[in-house]
């Protein structure tokens, strides 16, 4: 089952849109607006085909700048909240 968002960061980070896709429990998307393009760009590669919990256990928590979130902490929580909707029925 496919799954997207579009997530809007909190806290401060760079990038401005989330764009996220799962399908059948792993990451197949991720498209970041704004923020440092070629670090946003590795994460989505990296995490591209991950199981979502894998991907929230290795992202969450991650800090810039002592803003107490970053970029990647907030991929983890849209992966968080894409996880915790009810699918349609």
């Amino acid at each position: 089952m496919d799954k997207s968002i579009t997530y809007v960061p909190q806290g401060g980070v760079c990038s401005r849109s989330i764009a996220v896709c799962v399908r059948d429990g792993k990451v197949e998307r991720v498209v970041f607006e704004g923020g440092c393009h070629g670090n946003t760009q590795g994460i989505a590669s990296l995490i591209r085909g991950m199981e979502v919990g894998e991907a929230i256990a290795r992202l969450r928590g991650i800090d810039c700048k002592g803003k107490g979130t970053s970029c990647p902490d907030q991929l983890a929580k849209a992966l968080e909240k894409i996880r915790s909707e009810k699918p349609e029925e």
